[in-house]
């Protein structure tokens, strides 16, 4: 799953996915890949993972990671083909979620695009309103071609004309799908851009954070059902290039508990509702993300076809309780190491072994 990194240009798009990368190579054993220029997979670092990896001494450790991409800068018109605008539109209908840059410093060296003043909400609604026009275009054909088989009494072409007909309205008065409430079970076969989950990155300056500009953004977010992110991606990325002892002494000092990009991956999976599951042994131990509501049989499959086609039964104990009993043979007299089917649904947490035969 991906997550595409939008903004107008000048935002601080480009150096955001920079710092995100640039985190793949400075954490130590974590790998990170470039797929091609504009697309990273950032590993996703997470405490219980390391705890694991002691408990059973494992030769590797192995994190999950995020796909991230960075599509191209988009300007007014991208609806109708200015600029990138056929590129962007087509990049960001392949992602999963939308992760939205917004300008929140100031700098006089850097052009703001959007206007004389700093507005992040009337750059956010820029980008917005381009998607939006782009969806009622697809709308409308979709209307068009439905209202055709309406007219021969089909029932299920006539409420498809009905759902689209309230769409449409919605999004002529600037509202996305997401602020339209709509079902989104109902919509996906359109693959509108505005139903796609987002999260907007208020990207500030390096010793400024200006409520006046993250509260509209906030308030925007909220009708949006999105969250937002507050980060410095120059800072971010500068504080990448100290080495590992540096960067801690400068966050114990600064009292940061949570770097920014470590706030943004929690955020990314969250976005995609995605939850982490762990496969630990002496070998490796390495976590896995997945969609929330994956069935056993089906994570079995994200290590390797043949242990899903082989599957027999999960061996799943939960971290918490390893963490509270201390090791993995006293979960095992407390009798916490249970075994599941294939209809089981994996839990964020869980420590499983796959018992297969092929």
């Amino acid at each position: 799953m991906e997550i595409g990194i939008v903004g107008l240009p000048n935002v601080g798009k480009s150096t955001l996915f920079n710092a995100l990368t640039g985190a793949g190579a400075a954490v130590e054993n974590f790998p990170f890949t470039t797929i091609e220029p504009n697309v990273g997979i950032v590993p996703f670092t997470d405490d219980r993972l390391v705890q694991l990896s002691k408990e059973w001494n494992s030769a590797k450790t192995t994190p999950s990671g995020i796909r991230f991409v960075d599509i191209a800068g988009l300007v007014q018109g991208a609806s109708q083909g200015e600029g990138l605008g056929n590129k962007f539109l087509a990049n960001i209908r392949s992602v999963d979620a939308i992760c939205h840059v917004v300008r929140c410093f100031h700098d006089e060296n850097i052009v703001n695009v959007a206007g004389v003043t700093v507005n992040p909400v009337y750059a956010a609604e820029i980008i917005e309103t381009e998607l939006i026009l782009a969806d009622l275009q697809q709308a409308q054909k979709a209307y068009d071609r439905s209202f055709k088989i309406a007219k021969s009494g089909e029932k299920e072409a006539k409420e498809k004309v009905e759902l689209l007909d309230t769409i449409i309205k919605g999004f002529n008065q600037g509202k996305s799908i997401r602020s339209q409430g709509v079902d989104l079970s109902l919509v996906q076969e359109f693959e509108f851009l505005t139903a796609k989950p987002i999260l907007y990155v208020a990207n500030t300056g390096e010793s400024e954070i200006c409520d006046d500009l993250l509260n509209p953004l906030k308030a925007l977010a909220q009708k949006e059902n999105a969250k937002v992110v507050v980060l410095c991606a120059k800072l971010e990325a500068e504080i990448l290039e100290l080495s590992p002892e540096e960067r801690a002494t400068y966050y114990e000092s600064a009292g940061i508990t949570t770097p920014g990009l470590a706030a943004l991956a929690r955020a990314g999976q969250e976005l995609l509702k995605l939850v982490c599951f762990f496969t630990a042994g002496p070998t490796e131990t390495r976590a896995w993300l997945i969609p929330q509501g994956t069935k056993a049989v089906k994570a079995a499959g994200k290590i390797h076809t043949d242990i899903e086609r082989g599957f027999i039964r999960a061996e799943i104990y939960k971290y918490a309780d390893l963490e509270k009993y201390g090791s993995y043979q006293a979960l095992k007299e407390k009798n916490l190491v249970t075994l599941e089917g294939k209809d089981y649904e994996i839990q964020d947490g869980d420590v499983v072994y796959f018992r297969f035969s092929v």
